[in-house]
């Protein structure tokens, strides 16, 4: 048979062009296409045999072959696979077979700038023109496994190739790139170097189930040849059983993906069956990393397809609040783009990500049960990440909420589960109570938490920036309302069902009637409400916000991430039986002149401002008037 020269498909040409002059800065991942279509080609092969033992082809050695010229500039990818006949070549090569193709190019042509043309391209997988990125020629020379005679396929990646048999082809395929020169300012590296080899292998091929050999250069001295090296480790170890793999090795793959120097607190393996079949090995870190909370942390989940390597830091696989969870995940069949580095958002990606999210929390929750200092570990370290999925995840917040642990007023060190505060719930209350601040100490050192405190009623004290957005989010527990001791109105006595007391509340309220709604006045600008407390028993004054007002907190994290939000007005709470209180109530009924009083109205908010941990709204005013208080007392 004759050499033929064939022109492209009109399609195919213009996207060989694109690939031609660098759609993608990227170059590396040619190597990667290429091994990864051999790969496929030994397994065919393998499957084939199976099928029929008939077959005439040699399995014995199964393998891809890299081989450089630096003298000649090439570099060849082959295998001993299924290979193709001289049909096939045409088909499979000289063809981009895909149905969607004009389609995406005429996007692509309508496409303003070029990150826009970068993207569409993503939308179609022609790994093996990638090769044209590096190359000026490609010559492909394959034999199909049972058959006598092999094609030879050429071409520039310019408007034809060139078809024509070669009757010394050996079983497999073999890919020759004639190497463009290197220019590693447009990351155009040079491909003839061994290291450059290795590290792309080892990078992206590492556990291709089959071994990638490349000789090794120059020639050993005397009559001894060296023999070739395998440059791939094929240890895919989340394909092997558990009981194949030992806890060093789990140790090892952790530590070469975490960049971590210890080993990791946890290991998970997941093996999913059924139409969609993927295994993962994920870890879970003993440390936060230190920029767990920077703008540019990366992911710590990497993405293979049959044991290829795709991408590093794959966002879709797991909620932002599990980010920290380090791993390999290795699916068997999703749709990739050109470079195999863009997943198309399909139902497969989101099946995965919702069963690897509810992997991680199960084993979490397992730990929290079997091994509570294993947990504490965890928690002390990721805990305040974890908590944002009860705010951004719905669909799992029953289970982050069960597996989280808070400290509380119940025990000094020992946090606690919101079933366990349930549980000790004194009788008649209703709600869960908490109070938000900076540190333990300050929430327990707070004037809301006094009647709380001296009633024996337990408090979850929250000091992570997440704790003021989730416990909005979530609301309550089991029907258990979630109550802030800071907001609204709460009156512990009502709970007692005492006549006396709520006589002697009435009582109290008309005695403070007029201070009350003089103070009211003189406070407008500040406060919405002056009313006498009952959270209070030793300090003579507090702040709280209504029960549907954003905390002071909350504001001031809206304002920095650029949202504005109007500044509510407080609530300020007086303590009736407090010598200060009562002394300035009787101060009002005897005085005509106010003006002094007005004065001590103003330090009394201020007072209670700084006692929550804010900051009077003009600091100079608030320290000249009390060093005018201090002097007249002296």
């Amino acid at each position: 048979m004759p050499a033929e020269t064939l022109e492209f498909q009109v399609e195919a040409r213009q996207l060989l062009q694109l690939m031609i002059h660098s759609v993608y800065s990227n170059k590396d991942v040619f190597l990667r296409e290429l091994v990864s279509n051999a790969s496929d080609a030994l397994d065919k092969l393998r499957l084939e045999k199976l099928r029929d033992d008939t077959l005439d082809a040699d399995v014995s050695d199964l393998h891809i072959e890299i081989d450089i010229d630096k003298d000649a500039r090439t570099l060849t990818v082959r295998d001993n696979g299924i290979g193709m006949s001289y049909d096939e070549v045409g088909q499979l090569i000289g063809t981009i077979a895909n149905s969607g193709t004009a389609q995406f190019l005429k996007e692509l042509r309508e496409a303003k700038d070029a990150a826009g043309e970068e993207g569409l391209i993503g939308q179609f997988g022609v790994g093996f023109y990638s090769a044209f990125m590096v190359a000026d020629e490609v010559t492909l020379v394959t034999r199909r496994a049972g058959e006598s005679k092999g094609t030879r396929w050429t071409s520039r990646g310019e408007d034809t190739y060139t078809l024509e048999p070669a009757d010394d082809a050996p079983q497999g395929t073999s890919v020759t790139l004639h190497l463009k020169p290197a220019d590693p300012e447009n990351q155009l590296h040079d491909y003839t170097s061994p290291w450059k080899i290795r590290e792309i292998v080892k990078r992206y091929s590492d556990f291709i189930t089959w071994p990638i050999r490349m000789a090794p250069e120059g020639s050993g001295d005397g009559d001894t040849t060296p023999g070739p090296e395998t440059l791939n480790s094929m240890k895919a170890l989340w394909a092997r059983s558990r009981d194949e793999v030992s806890d060093d090795e789990y140790h090892e793959l952790y530590k070469h993906i975490a960049h971590d120097w210890r080993d990791p607190l946890e290991t998970i393996r997941l093996q999913a069956e059924g139409t969609f079949e993927f295994q993962a090995l994920l870890f879970l870190p003993e440390h936060a990393p230190h920029d767990l909370f920077t703008r540019d942390f990366k992911r710590g989940v990497q993405l293979y397809v049959k044991r290829v390597f795709i991408m590093d830091d794959c966002e879709a696989l797991l909620p932002p609040y599990l980010r920290f969870v380090k791993g390999v995940v290795d699916a068997a069949d999703l749709s990739l783009n050109v470079s195999r580095e863009i997943l198309q958002q399909d139902r497969h990606i989101e099946m995965m990500r919702r069963r690897l999210t509810k992997k991680v929390l199960s084993t979490v929750k397992d730990m929290m049960t079997k091994d509570p200092d294993r947990y504490a570990t965890f928690w002390r370290e990721f805990g305040t990440v974890l908590k944002e999925g009860l705010v951004t995840d719905p669909e799992n917040r029953d289970a982050v909420l069960a597996l989280a642990s808070f400290a509380s007023t119940h025990h000094d060190t020992e946090p606690t589960t919101l079933k366990s505060y349930v549980e000790r719930m004194k009788d008649g209350q209703e709600d869960i109570y908490y109070l938000t601040g900076e540190s333990r100490q300050s929430i327990e050192n707070s004037p809301h938490m006094e009647a709380f405190r001296d009633r024996g009623i337990e408090v979850l004290l929250l000091t992570d920036p997440v704790d003021e957005v989730w416990t909005d989010a979530v609301g309550e527990y089991e029907g258990r309302k979630l109550r802030s001791v800071a907001k609204g109105q709460i009156d512990l006595d009502a709970k007692d069902d005492d006549t006396t007391a709520e006589e002697a509340r009435e009582k109290q309220t008309e005695e403070y009637a007029g201070l009350l709604g003089w103070m009211k006045e003189q406070l407008e600008e500040d406060i919405k409400e002056v009313r006498l407390s009952s959270r209070l028993t030793v300090s003579p004054a507090c702040v709280v916000s209504d029960a549907g007002d954003l905390t002071p907190a909350l504001e001031d994290m809206y304002r920095a991430m650029g949202q504005e939000v109007p500044r509510a007005k407080r609530i300020l709470e007086l303590n009736p039986d407090h010598q200060l209180v009562k002394g300035l109530n009787q101060a009002y009924k005897e005085r005509e002149d106010r003006t002094e009083l007005a004065g001590t109205a103003e330090l009394l908010h201020g007072l209670a401002v700084l006692a929550e941990g804010g900051r009077p709204k003009d600091p100079a005013r608030f320290v000249k008037l009390m060093a005018d208080r201090l002097e007249r007392a002296l």
